[in-house]
């Protein structure tokens, strides 16, 4: 197992002269099991391929296991690589694909053979060793790609999205696939995906990243309870967390949307006529009575059925606000309602640059509380 230290990396393409990776700053521990999650183009592909050497780093040092790597070959890092696409070699049997390496490594047939067969069945594909990747579904194409990487025994895997061209089911088995593999193999393991689903349950780390900039580095938990920035609030979760900007004026009141106000006297201490965004999960938004404290006036837009719940999505004063409700009456387009959620439960953050602004000690334990729940 070997640590992975990034140190001022960035990366930029000559013909653009800018960067496309800002300055990354990530220490990952021996063993661990660390998720790059990030939209489409915002650099998390290309600093894992600068881990394994296929990209060039314009800046900062790259070391894995203590050494330096920026100069060093790919064979030469101890990496192996599942890539999206497979990979494998279509004219080679199962078995020869996965012993490849290994021969071209010069190893001797009867070891290689013994090692082939140990993985082979680590990953159930010993009853198609002999076939070829056009004989297998995209599922133990995927497995055959792993066994080629645990095969050689490397220091360090990396996923560069694997499960993004296998269907919904065969992704969720694919993922507990891969959490076992590392829980029995202990190797450190950085894993990059766009889907938010696939990171908080594989990842003992996310890093989440956006236009080339880390945003957050913490566990799963930490990074939806309390996310570091606008764009980690309204990127992780399903449905986003709502956030609604306005200002907070001395009478404790939060004024948003088109003359919408809310009463959170416990909140705005130290925050007056600042500009912010008001942040708090759809799970935590439920209806109330219109005589509750904070109580939101608002008029439903829709709802989702999702069997035991619903989502409500509604209109308070030109804001949206997604709520969570278990109530089987009926809720029509238009109808009036009243939605509250508990201070301590609301996320506070600046518009202008988007960080999160700490608040009193009652938000702090909240949060705690379900971060270590």
């Amino acid at each position: 197992m070997s640590a992975i230290s990034i140190s001022g990396v960035k990366k930029r393409y000559a013909k653009s002269k800018a960067d496309v990776i800002h300055g990354v700053d990530v220490e990952i521990e021996a063993g661990e099991f660390v998720v790059i999650l990030g939209p489409s183009g915002c650099g998390k592909s290309t600093l894992l391929r600068m881990i394994a050497g296929l990209e060039e780093i314009s800046e900062g040092e790259i070391a894995i296991g203590g050494t330096v790597v920026n100069r060093l070959e790919p064979r030469e890092r101890g990496c192996a690589m599942v890539f999206q696409n497979y990979a494998l070699y279509p004219h080679m049997s199962v078995r020869q694909n996965v012993g490849y390496a290994l021969k071209v490594a010069g190893m001797k047939k009867p070891e290689r053979e013994a090692r082939v067969m140990k993985v082979a069945a680590s990953v159930g594909l010993e009853p198609y060793l002999d076939r070829k990747p056009g004989e297998l579904s995209g599922g133990q194409r995927q497995r055959v790609a792993m066994a080629r990487a645990m095969v050689r025994e490397p220091k360090v895997f990396l996923f560069d999205e694997p499960f993004s061209n296998l269907d919904a089911k065969l992704r969720v088995a694919m993922r507990a696939e891969v959490r076992g593999l590392h829980r029995s193999l202990g190797v450190t393991s950085v894993f990059v995906t766009h889907d938010q689903t696939e990171a908080m349950t594989l990842a003992d780390r996310l890093i989440i990243m956006n236009a080339g900039v880390v945003e957050q580095v913490g566990k799963p938990s930490e990074v939806y309870h309390r996310p570091a920035s606008l764009f980690v609030a309204d990127f992780i979760g399903s449905p986003a967390m709502n956030l609604l900007r306005g200002f907070f004026s001395d009478d404790g009141y939060f004024r948003h949307g088109k003359g919408g106000m809310m009463h959170l006297p416990s909140l705005a201490p130290g925050l007056a006529s600042q500009e912010v965004s008001l942040g708090v999960r759809p799970e935590l938004v439920h209806r109330v009575a219109a005589d509750t404290r904070g109580a939101i006036a608002a008029v439903v837009d829709y709802t989702e059925e999702l069997g035991a719940a619903r989502l409500i999505y509604a209109n308070a004063d030109g804001s949206r606000i997604i709520a969570i409700d278990t109530g089987n009456d009926a809720l029509g387009t238009g109808m009036p309602i009243h939605l509250g959620f508990a201070e301590a439960d609301a996320h506070v953050f600046n518009h202008d640059t988007g960080r999160r602004i700490e608040l009193g000690a009652a938000n702090i334990t909240a949060t705690n509380a379900r971060i270590n729940a």
